[in-house]
């Protein structure tokens, strides 16, 4: 949302994400960005800051990067 809040499940709270520190790759030319947010990782495209980012719990977090890390998601 333009507003820099997102919409999450009923276990997430929504996170007021106006003034979070958003944190690209090593490199900085990433269009995927973070932000650890009230204890939650939150993720945005970074060339498209107004769409909703997603909000993860760290658990769901350290699935995500491990799986990443493991090519659970290359598609080639």
């Amino acid at each position: 949302m333009a507003d820099g809040t997102t919409t999450t499940t009923a276990m997430k709270p929504e996170l007021d994400l106006t003034h979070a520190h958003w944190q690209s790759g090593s490199r900085g030319k990433g269009d995927v960005q973070i932000a650890f947010v009230e204890g939650f990782i939150a993720m945005r495209n970074g060339r498209h800051p107004e769409v909703p980012a997603l909000v993860f719990t760290p658990s769901e977090w350290r699935a995500f990067v491990l799986g990443a890390r493991q090519g659970e998601f290359d598609l080639t």
